[in-house]
């Protein structure tokens, strides 16, 4: 059952005059007199907005918000101005968040219905299509509620907003932006779902059943191959992973295929270790809980292939996603063990807790039969690109320097941010083994980039790269829970790509 607030966005040729609505909302700028729709709604209102804002009752900071009741010369019940602050200063990123405070005022005053009159305002290098695409992933994101494993849910609610223009080439732009918004957040809503379920439940096999479920909705393809076909292929550096737990491991195959049948296929990796304790390496107790959201790589492809199908983007996507636990058993890898992956190269696991390079290598490897014309893995892999970016920017790593810039740009333009970090030979010897081809670990210095050189490795024959994902995948603390990131960053990556050809 659907519980929750969910918000359903249309767009009207309006005239705000003429427009009859319950509760009218607009933005204003902190500039004296008010400039743009504000000052002509001050004026329609004899002056409602200003007296508030003179008496000190409205500073139109970013993010504020007040609510006019029954004014004068509009034909609304609730008139709610959202503050922009400077307009020199409006970007998008603030554009959200002021998209994000209506949400939350509308939540809190009940409303049902309400006319938005925000796409008119200014907002820095953005037009129409942009505008409500950022308005709709803003609002998805501040409504989305996790209550699923809860025994009373939340009430199940729905608003209706509609984005008003001017123009038929307005009207047109925001549909687009408006299906752009939406496809994106029903992709990075399966992504957080996914995520913040608990270990318990969300195993190996209970992925693979969701990406069997996807058949039924979205034209994808779905096989999954098991432990004794992991075998017979030679995955020993996945299935040392898996030893150590009680649930089978799986290779997910999803294929969404829109494009030319001559067109090589976008590949799509995602690390899904459902639960990771460290293995016989033991992760420290604290936050250990946490470690559920080491799938968020490979539910960040669930959520990039939803969204594409969404779109109907003529694209050929492959998703891959190697999945296991990694718990101590008497049967799990140890320290000092050597396997050997499907690329016959043999990797000495010093610490049994780098163990997400391990099941990607093998992924990788499989990607090649697929001919791609690249590959991305995503992964929350290393507490270091934590402490070199923090939880705002992803890292990002590439054999292929197009490839590398084509992903900033689209962190950049959908807000998911990526940087570039270096991927040199002058790291690779850090992983040199005395007994085998190669270490899982480079030492205590430059961690990040150490997984990458060790994931480079396995991706030699095509263009490759690697998002490291651990320091933005999920939140801590009181506002725990999944993030949905890198959905948007890959749904522009694809859009881009499709919009090339």
């Amino acid at each position: 059952m659907k519980t929750g607030m969910y918000v359903k966005f249309s767009v009207k040729l309006s005239k705000l005059k003429d427009k009859q609505a319950s509760c009218t909302v607009i933005g204003a700028f902190q500039s004296t007199p008010l400039q743009g729709l504000a000052a002509k709604v001050d004026d329609l209102t004899q002056g409602a907005i200003s007296k508030r804002i003179k008496n000190g009752d409205f500073k139109v900071e970013n993010n504020e918000t007040i609510v006019l009741y029954d004014v004068p010369g509009l034909r609304t019940e609730k008139l709610v101005v959202v503050g922009y602050g400077k307009p020199k200063d409006l970007d998008i990123k603030k554009f959200r968040e002021a998209c994000a405070a209506v949400i939350r005022k509308l939540q809190a005053i009940h409303v049902n219905t309400a006319s938005l009159w925000l796409l008119s305002d200014e907002v820095k290098d953005h037009e129409y299509t942009g505008k409500a695409r950022h308005l709709v992933e803003s609002m998805g994101d501040t409504v989305y509620r996790f209550d699923s494993m809860k025994s009373k849910k939340d009430e199940s609610q729905s608003i209706n907003l509609v984005l008003n223009v001017s123009t038929q080439a307005q009207l047109r732009n925001t549909r687009q932006g408006i299906k752009q918004g939406q496809a994106i957040n029903t992709g990075v809503t399966l992504a957080k779902n996914l995520g913040n379920l608990p270990g318990n439940v969300c195993t190996p096999s209970y992925l693979a059943q969701q990406a069997r479920n996807l058949q039924k909705k979205y034209p994808i393809k779905t096989r999954v191959l098991g432990q004794s076909q992991m075998e017979k292929l030679g995955m020993g550096a996945l299935l040392s992973v898996s030893r150590g737990s009680r649930q089978p491991p799986k290779l997910i195959v999803m294929e969404y295929r829109a494009g030319l049948r001559t067109r090589h296929p976008v590949v799509l990796v995602g690390k899904g270790l459902t639960f990771d304790a460290g293995g016989i390496s033991l992760k420290p107790a604290a936050k250990m809980d946490e470690m559920k959201y080491d799938m968020c790589g490979a539910a960040s492809v669930f959520g990039a292939l939803v969204a594409a199908a969404e779109l109907k983007l003529p694209l050929n996507v492959i998703g891959l996603i190697p999945s296991s636990e990694n718990l101590p058993d008497g049967a799990a890898n140890k320290p000092g063990d050597i396997v050997t992956s499907l690329s016959k190269k043999t990797i000495e696991v010093l610490n049994t807790d780098a163990e997400g390079r391990l099941i990607l290598c093998d992924a990788l490897t499989y990607a090649e039969r697929f001919k791609p014309s690249v590959v991305i893995d995503i992964a929350t892999l290393t507490g270091a690109c934590v402490v070199a970016l923090g939880n705002h920017t992803s890292g990002l790593m590439a054999n292929n320097q197009q490839l590398a810039d084509e992903l900033v740009e689209a962190g950049e333009k959908s807000l998911d941010k990526a940087w570039q970090l270096p991927l040199g030979e002058d790291y690779q010897s850090q992983l040199d083994s005395n007994f085998a081809d190669i270490a899982n670990i480079g030492g205590p210095s430059a961690g990040a980039i150490t997984a990458g050189c060790f994931l480079s490795r396995f991706t030699e024959d095509y263009k490759w790269a690697h998002l490291d994902i651990a320091g933005t995948a999920w939140r801590s603390g009181k506002a725990k829970g999944a993030t949905g990131r890198v959905v948007p960053l890959l749904s522009q990556f694809l859009i881009d790509r499709s919009d090339k050809h």
